[in-house]
């Protein structure tokens, strides 16, 4: 006497090779850490290692939060916001537009607008002179 299969054994077989197989998947190509490339690049990376985009500032609204780097957010301090660099880390952002520039420390994480690269303490945008406008073409510089 011959045992007939059903067909739910190749199945199940089926189905658990098509989910190792998919669990060996590679991960979405990367343009910036952290960041997946659906956004297209965020930055332009020039000659020396600084980076070119836009910055943004935030203030008020987060003041006194506490920041990704555990300490509280002071709008009145010169600090700032990046995708990946260390807490702590000492940059150097030039307004491209004026030529003016400020030493601010990394203590959080930001920006979360697309196309921007850091975003600064309301303080450093008004040493920076872009206060009003929200946003400026800045070189990030790490020192």
């Amino acid at each position: 006497m011959t045992r007939r299969s059903n067909g739910f054994a190749p199945t199940v077989a089926l189905i658990a090779l098509l989910s190792f197989l998919s669990a060996c998947a590679s991960e979405p190509t990367r343009t910036t850490p952290g960041r997946a490339s659906e956004d297209g690049p965020k930055l332009a990376a020039v000659a020396n290692g600084s980076q070119v985009g836009v910055a943004s500032w935030y203030g008020g609204k987060f003041h006194g939060r506490t920041t990704a780097s555990g300490e509280p957010y002071d709008m009145h301090a010169m600090t700032a916001a990046h995708p990946s660099l260390p807490f702590g880390t000492k940059v150097r952002v030039t307004n491209l537009e004026n030529g003016r520039s400020a030493v601010l420390r990394i203590n959080d994480r930001g920006p979360f607008a697309k196309r921007r690269i850091i975003d600064v303490s309301r303080h450093a945008a008004e040493h920076l002179g872009f206060l009003k406008a929200g946003v400026a073409k800045v070189q990030v510089e790490v020192i």
